[in-house]
């Protein structure tokens, strides 16, 4: 469930870019909807409510939250201050390469992984596999990163639905080629 509230201001800035711009009364203020600026402050607004609700509830967040709750402020804020949707398009790149750089420098500070810290409590492989693992995340994130760069530069009509949509799908696909190639080195306990 707490994957699917991650993804509440994602869908709310992807209806509010498509529709067609329009002036809407919203407490006695007229507040323009639609297009690429609305739907920046609809994410960093949505961000803050979904992301502060979080916090309430759980007294922290997750380092990805917060990783992803700072670029949507930054760069939600400089795409908002220089009325140039650039600086919005470069958010996706730069997260999924800290995630990149995270995944890698976990292999040499502390004493996993972190794809092994985030999954063991579920499976159970060898450190070699642990350590592919991981660094096929490294590589997928960089890769992820770099078409992100490429989509929203070279195909601007369609970068927002790749970001949503295809994104998410080769991410989807990544996991399942991930766990079919590991399954044989999965370890099962006896009973």
């Amino acid at each position: 469930m707490k994957q699917l509230i991650d993804f509440i201001p994602l869908i709310v800035f992807f209806t509010v870019y498509k529709m067609d711009p329009r002036v809407v009364e919203l407490g006695g203020q007229q507040l323009d909807v639609g297009g690429p600026f609305s739907a920046t402050m609809f994410l960093m607004v949505a961000s803050a409510i979904v992301y502060g609700g979080m916090f309430l509830k759980n007294k922290s967040l997750e380092k990805s939250q917060l990783i992803t709750l700072a670029a949507v402020m930054l760069f939600g804020s400089m795409t908002l201050t220089f009325h140039d949707e650039a600086f919005l398009k470069w958010k996706a790149p730069i997260v999924n390469w800290i995630f990149a750089a995270a995944f890698l420098g976990s292999q040499f500070i502390g004493e996993k992984p972190l794809v092994q810290r985030m999954m063991d409590h579920a499976i159970s492989l060898p450190n070699e596999i642990w350590l592919k693992m991981n660094l096929s995340w490294v590589v997928f994130f960089i890769l992820l990163g770099a078409a992100n760069l490429f989509v929203a530069f070279t195909f601007h009509e369609i970068w927002v639905d790749f970001k949503v949509f295809g994104s998410l799908i080769l991410t989807f696909l990544f996991v399942i080629i991930q766990f079919a190639a590991i399954s044989r080195h999965i370890r099962t306990e006896e009973k």
